[in-house]
């Protein structure tokens, strides 16, 4: 369900949050069905339980999920996430637009880029 990149330069933390995001964005985790314990995933992964921790506490500082006292933390319900995520990639979208202006890459070869990795799922070129 969670796999962590130890070559990626993202800090750990932030691979788990960007990974639950997406399963919850996608429906993957159920609203109200519960997360793994801090300490079974932290086993699981083979990383310090704070890891976790603070991976959860941005999670639940963003909405994602809610902590039951006792019980452990749930998925939240919140159906405006998957429009809060992908107005988020659309922020990062016309950076990069800007970004490819500034550096002389015309409209035409951007989208055409664009559509290609699109069509390829993500792969690089």
């Amino acid at each position: 369900m969670i796999g962590i990149d130890l070559q990626n330069r993202k800090p750990i933390y932030e691979q788990i949050v960007e990974r639950f995001q997406t399963l919850i964005v996608n429906g993957v985790l159920e609203p109200d069905s519960q997360m793994p314990s801090v300490r079974s995933l932290a086993m699981e992964l083979s990383i310090n339980p704070n890891t976790i921790q603070k991976a959860y506490s941005v999670l639940e500082q963003e909405g994602y999920i809610y902590p039951v006292k006792g019980r452990g933390n749930f998925v939240s319900g919140n159906a405006g996430l998957k429009l809060q995520k992908q107005e988020g990639v659309y922020r990062e979208l016309r950076e990069l637009v800007e970004r490819g202006r500034e550096l002389g890459i015309g409209c035409e070869e951007f989208t055409a880029r664009t559509e290609r990795y699109y069509k390829e799922g993500g792969a690089n070129a």
